[in-house]
C-alpha cells in the first residue's frame, strides 16, 4: 500500500507528531505528580527525555525501508 519512499515518510511525520504530541502531554501531566525536589525532577526528565526514542526506532526504520 505505503510502496514508495515518499509516502512512508509522510506517514511516518504524520505518526511521530502525533506521538511526540501525546507522550509530551502525558510527561508533563506526571511531571506534575513528581515530588518538587530537583534530583526527583531532574531524573524524572532525564528519563523519559531519554525514553521517547524507543518507540519511535521500528516507525524510523519503517519509514527509510526499501531505500
Amino acid at each position: 500500500m505505503f510502496e514508495t519512499a515518499r509516502a512512508r515518510k509522510l506517514i511516518g511525520l504524520v505518526g511521530l507528531l502525533v506521538f511526540m504530541a501525546a507522550y509530551i502531554w502525558i510527561v508533563a501531566s506526571v511531571g506534575e505528580l513528581v515530588p518538587k525536589h530537583w534530583a526527583a525532577q531532574l531524573a524524572y526528565y532525564l528519563v523519559a527525555g531519554v525514553l521517547w526514542g524507543v518507540p519511535v526506532l521500528p516507525l524510523f526504520r519503517w519509514m527509510n525501508a526499501g531505500r
